[in-house]
C-alpha cells in the first residue's frame, strides 16, 4: 500500500458520482473554493468506510474533517510541498501506473478472459501442415508460401488425405512421428494466433492459413471434448532408445510386466519405482510426478492415465516413444471455476506478447476511429521509399527528406510531419540491419496516437481526473503531517518529557500482580522451589533458574517472575483474579507466589508508546488551530443544511 494511504485510505473506495450541474461552492478557504460535487464525493467515500454505526458523520460533522483536510493540502502547497521532485515523480508515478488501463483495450482484455475459461473447459486435437517463415522474409516469399498452403488446403477439401500432405510438405520437425497430428490442448498450450485459429475452426474443417512467429500453418481440427482437469500420477519406466532392437523391446516389457504382478500382490509402489525405474529424476520421489493435463504428456501416456478412474488405480504396462510405464493415479483435479482461475487468467493475457500485440493493435485502431485519424498514403510512401533507400545505402544517417515538412498524417486538432517522425526514427536506428521502416513508422503513430489519449484522460474521465487529485492531495497529506506532527513529535524530547509530567495521571497501571508464576512437571521439583523460597525470600529470576539446571536438571519446570495484568496469564487469572481453571493446569504443581499491586504511575519508558500518540494528537490540535487563524473559511451554509436534510 502506498504509505500515504494510510492517512488517506478513502482515495480508494467506491465512487459516490453527483451529476455534473453540482458545480455551486460549498465552502471557501482564502481565494480555494470547493464544490458539492467533490465534498459529496469524499464524504460517501469516508462513510461507506466506516462500518461502526456509531462512527457515521452527518454532512456537517464531516465538513469540519473535510476542512481540516483541506487546510494541511492548502498549506503544503503553500509551503512548495508540491515542487519538491520527491513529490512530482512520486505523484507521475501514481499517474503512469493509474493510466495503464485507459492506454489499452481494457474491455477486449476482458471478453478474452472469459473466451479463456470457455477454451479451458473444451480440449481440442488438431493436426496441422507447417510452412516456415522467416521474420525478413519478402513479401513475395510469404505470399509464395500462402499460396502454397492454399493450394494444399484446396487438395485436402477435394479429399486428400491431411497427414499424407503433412508427411510430404510440413516442415514441423516432429512430423517423423506424429504425421501432424499434435494431440489435444486447450487455453495458453500454443501460440495465441494458433489456438486462436484452432477454437474457431469446427471439427472435420481445415482453417485458412494462419501466420504465428514460426511460419504459416494449415490446422484441421479432429476432435473437441471436454477438459478433463488434471493428473498427479506416479510411474515406473523403462527407457528405450529409439534404435533398440526388439529383443530388448520385449526384454523391458517383461521386467515390468513382472513389476505390475508384484504390485496387485500389495508391493509398494514406490520402493519399487526407486529401485527399478529409469526415470531417476521421480524414482527419487517415489514415482511422483508433477500435476499435468492431456498435453502436458506424450498421447499415449496422457490417454492411459486419464483412464484410471480411481485414486491408487494401477495402469497395464504401455508404449510410449520413451519406453514402457506402469502407472499409479494418485489425486485428480477438475478445471476450477472461473472466480478462482480469474486473477491467473488476467496474468496469463496481460503477460502473453501475443496477444498483448493484439490489444495493442486493436485500441490503436479504436483511437484512429475516435479521433478521426487521416493519413497521407501517398506522403507516407514517398517518404518511406527515401527511406529504403537511404537505409540500403547504410547512409540513414545523413538522411534529409526531400519534403521535411510534409504532413504525414491528422487527427484530432494535431497534423504531424516528416520531420517529427525522422526525430523519432534516428535514435532507433543504429541497428540497421534488423530496423523495419514500415513498422517503425506504424510504433510511432501508435505512439503519438497514446500520448495524446494520455495527454487528455483527465479531460475524457473525470473519475481519473478525481483520482489524480485525490492523489495529488493525499501525498501532501502525508509529507506534511510527517514534517510537522510525526517527525517533531520523535525529535522533540525535552516537550515529550515535559508533556509526559504534564499528563501523567492519564498513563496508569491497573491493579496488576507482581511475583512469581511456577509451572513444575514433578512433586520433586516444587518442593525444591519451595525449599528455595524459605531459604532465600528474595532469590532473582536466573538465580532460580540456574539453580534448577545446576541441582535438578529437569526438563518442563517454567519459572516466570515479573508483573500481571489481569487477562495477560490463565494461571496468573485463575490463582488472583479467580479466573476459569486453565485447561492444562494440574493441580499443587502449578501455582503462583507473590502479591496484588495497586495501581500505580507508568514510568517514562513503560508509557512511550501512550504519550507520543497523545503528544502527536497535541500538535497536531495545535497546528490546526493556527492554520484556522491563517486561513479565511468561510462554509455555504445554506447548502449543507440542504445536505443534511437528504
Amino acid at each position: 500500500m502506498p504509505h500515504f494511504l494510510l492517512l488517506f485510505f478513502t482515495v480508494l473506495t467506491t465512487t459516490f458520482c453527483l451529476g455534473q450541474g453540482d458545480s455551486e461552492i460549498i465552502v471557501t478557504i482564502d481565494d480555494h473554493a470547493i464544490t458539492q460535487e467533490e465534498f459529496v464525493r469524499l464524504y460517501h467515500k469516508n462513510t461507506q468506510l466506516m462500518l461502526d454505526g456509531a462512527e457515521m458523520k452527518s454532512p456537517r460533522e464531516y465538513m469540519e474533517l473535510f476542512i481540516n483536510f483541506k487546510l494541511k493540502v492548502l498549506e503544503a502547497q503553500r509551503l512548495g510541498y508540491d515542487t519538491l521532485p520527491t513529490f512530482v515523480n512520486e505523484l507521475n508515478t501514481y499517474r503512469d501506473e493509474l493510466a495503464k488501463p485507459y492506454l489499452t483495450a481494457v474491455q477486449y482484455t476482458d471478453e478474452m478472459v472469459k473466451t479463456a475459461y470457455e477454451r479451458m473447459q473444451t480440449e481440442i486435437n488438431v493436426s496441422h501442415i507447417l510452412l516456415l517463415v522467416k521474420n525478413d522474409a519478402s513479401p513475395q516469399d510469404t505470399a509464395r508460401i500462402y499460396n502454397h498452403l492454399l493450394e494444399l488446403r484446396k487438395q485436402i477439401n477435394n479429399g486428400a488425405a491431411f497427414e499424407t500432405l503433412a508427411e510430404k510438405y510440413s516442415e514441423d520437425p516432429s512430423v517423423r512421428q506424429n504425421k501432424g497430428n499434435l494431440g489435444y490442448f486447450s487455453a495458453f498450450q500454443m501460440v495465441y494466433p494458433f489456438e486462436d485459429a484452432a477454437y474457431k475452426t469446427a471439427v472435420g474443417e481445415v482453417s485458412f492459413p494462419i501466420r504465428t512467429k514460426f511460419g504459416y500453418h494449415l490446422i484441421q481440427v479432429n476432435q473437441k471434448r471436454p477438459a478433463r482437469g488434471q493428473l498427479k500420477v506416479a510411474h515406473i519406466m523403462k527407457k528405450l532408445d529409439e534404435q533398440a532392437s526388439e529383443e530388448a523391446i520385449q526384454l523391458a516389457k517383461q521386467q515390468l510386466d513382472s513389476l505390475l504382478k508384484e504390485l496387485q500382490n500389495g508391493a509398494d509402489f514406490a520402493r519399487l519405482a526407486e529401485l527399478h525405474s529409469d526415470d531417476r529424476q521421480s524414482a527419487n520421489k517415489g514415482g511422483i510426478l508433477s500435476w499435468f493435463s492431456s498435453s502436458g504428456m506424450p498421447p499415449q501416456f496422457a490417454e492411459a492415465a486419464f483412464a484410471l478412474k480411481h485414486d491408487d488405480e494401477l495402469s497395464p504396462v504401455i508404449r510410449t516413444p520413451y519406453g514402457w510405464h506402469i502407472i499409479k493415479r494418485l489425486e485428480h483435479r477438475p478445471v476450477p471455476s472461473f472466480d478462482e482461475l480469474e486473477d491467473f487468467l488476467k496474468e496469463k493475457i496481460r503477460t502473453n506478447p501475443e496477444i498483448s500485440q493484439h490489444n495493442a493493435e486493436r485500441f490503436i485502431q479504436n483511437l484512429k476511429k475516435e479521433y478521426q485519424f487521416r493519413q497521407d498514403d501517398a506522403a507516407v510512401a514517398a517518404l518511406t521509399s527515401e527511406l529504403q533507400k537511404a537505409l540500403a545505402s547504410n547512409k540513414l544517417g545523413q538522411f534529409r527528406p526531400s519534403k521535411p515538412d510534409q504532413v504525414l498524417f491528422r487527427f484530432a486538432n494535431q497534423q504531424v510531419s516528416s520531420d517529427e517522425f525522422l526525430t523519432y526514427l534516428k535514435p532507433i536506428a543504429s541497428d540497421q540491419k534488423t530496423l523495419s521502416i514500415p513498422q517503425t513508422y506504424n510504433n510511432f503513430v501508435a505512439k503519438i496516437l497514446r500520448q495524446y489519449e494520455n495527454a487528455h484522460l483527465e479531460t475524457k474521465y473525470p473519475e481519473f481526473r478525481n483520482l489524480i487529485q485525490e492523489y495529488h492531495d493525499g501525498i501532501l497529506l502525508f509529507n506534511i503531517s510527517e514534517d510537522k506532527i510525526w517527525h517533531a513529535a520523535a525529535t522533540d524530547s525535552a516537550g515529550l518529557v515535559a508533556f509526559y509530567k504534564k499528563n501523567q495521571s492519564k498513563y496508569q497501571w491497573d491493579t496488576r500482580f507482581h511475583g512469581w508464576r511456577i509451572k513444575c512437571p514433578t512433586q520433586e521439583s516444587r518442593d525444591f522451589i519451595e525449599a528455595v523460597f524459605e531459604q532465600e525470600p528474595e532469590i532473582r529470576l536466573t538465580e532460580l533458574q540456574d539453580l534448577l539446571k545446576n541441582h535438578r536438571n529437569e526438563e518442563g519446570v517454567e519459572v516466570e517472575f515479573g508483573y500481571f495484568e489481569q487477562g495477560q496469564d490463565p494461571l496468573v487469572d485463575y490463582f488472583v483474579w479467580n479466573a476459569p481453571k486453565p485447561y492444562d493446569f494440574v493441580d499443587g504443581l502449578h501455582f503462583v507466589r507473590g502479591n496484588k499491586v495497586p495501581p500505580q504511575a507508568k514510568t517514562l519508558q513503560e508509557a512511550k508508546g501512550l504519550y507520543v500518540a497523545d503528544y502527536q494528537q497535541q500538535l497536531e490540535q495545535d497546528w490546526l488551530k493556527q492554520l484556522r487563524k491563517q486561513y479565511k473559511i468561510k462554509i455555504n451554509k445554506k447548502l449543507l443544511n440542504s445536505l443534511e436534510k437528504q
